[in-house]
């Protein structure tokens, strides 16, 4: 299985042009953004693709940016859905990103909004996969889990940092929830969270070696997910970012680390780590055979 990386926009102020010397010198084969509202914009930003010849996976957050209006109806979250895939749809995206609904709605609205949501991208023949983020409605493990369960048509990109952060600790406590989210994995959103927070200053810190590793070991189980899914490529962008994740020093307000580096370094570690993971999967398969 091979692992395409993506550089999020997240934080950054330029365009695909800007960002694709980047790409390139950290070994990442594409973006991850918002498709440009205004229809000059998305031309520009489509023809900087091309030319750039970047892998792109489109963002769409309905009704809001990465934290919803309150007020907004799942009617209205489900308009700005389609509308937005209506405007990324001629850019051939690898397939939209969705951070999508609320995280105040009921149980059974979610279930609705989300058979809707599903019936919304099959009628555009697109591929969306929804992504666990607080605010959003996938805010926690077991409200995705029950709504998978009664949308199993559902695809995830799972960022489980946030649900460190929510749940207020590393999540072996709800292995079963992973595994059985797991077939449903579509994308990885590579960031480390810690019980207090969903961003460790820096995944390579001793001092928080622990949540690597634990992040390290669910995506393993979506890997194995996809690869018994016939998954031949897994995509993962690394997405530590600002806005408050990133960590600064009082009074200055001085970031404690470079946002880049970080996220170059996910993306060079995670290569190394499916590299390792597939080789120690051979191995023992190797071994069972031979028993």
């Amino acid at each position: 299985m091979e692992l395409k990386l993506f550089k999020t926009f997240w934080g950054f102020d330029g365009g695909p042009a800007d960002a694709a010397h980047l790409v390139r010198s950290a070994g990442f084969d594409g973006i991850e953004a918002p498709v440009p509202a205004a229809e000059a914009a998305r031309q520009e930003f489509a023809a900087e693709i091309a030319d750039a010849q970047l892998d792109f996976i489109a963002e769409i957050t309905t009704a809001g940016s990465y934290v919803p209006e309150r007020s907004a109806t799942p009617d209205d979250h489900l308009r700005d859905f389609e509308a937005k895939i209506v405007w990324g749809k001629p850019l051939k995206p690898r397939f939209f990103n969705v951070m999508a609904g609320c995280d105040a709605w009921p149980a059974a609205t979610q279930v609705d909004f989300f058979a809707r949501a599903v019936e919304i991208a099959a009628r555009h023949d697109v591929i969306c996969s929804f992504e666990t983020h607080r605010g959003r409605s996938f805010f926690n493990p077991w409200i995705t889990r029950d709504v998978v369960r009664a949308v199993p048509a559902l695809k995830l990109t799972c960022d489980f940092s946030h649900w460190v952060s929510v749940c207020e600790r590393l999540l072996e406590s709800e292995w079963d929830t992973i595994l059985e989210l797991a077939p449903h994995a579509h994308h990885l959103h590579g960031r480390v969270g810690y019980p207090q927070g969903p961003q460790v200053p820096h995944p390579a810190a001793p001092e928080y070696a622990d949540c690597l590793a634990s992040h390290q070991r669910m995506w393993e189980e979506l890997w194995k997910a996809q690869i018994a899914n016939g998954y031949t490529t897994t995509t993962m962008t690394p997405e530590f970012g600002p806005d408050g994740y990133l960590h600064t020093l009082p009074f200055t307000n001085a970031p404690v680390a470079d946002l880049w580096e970080i996220n170059t370094w996910m993306g060079q570690t995670e290569r190394r780590h499916l590299a390792t993971f597939l080789a120690r999967r051979d191995t023992s398969r190797t071994a069972q055979v031979a028993a």
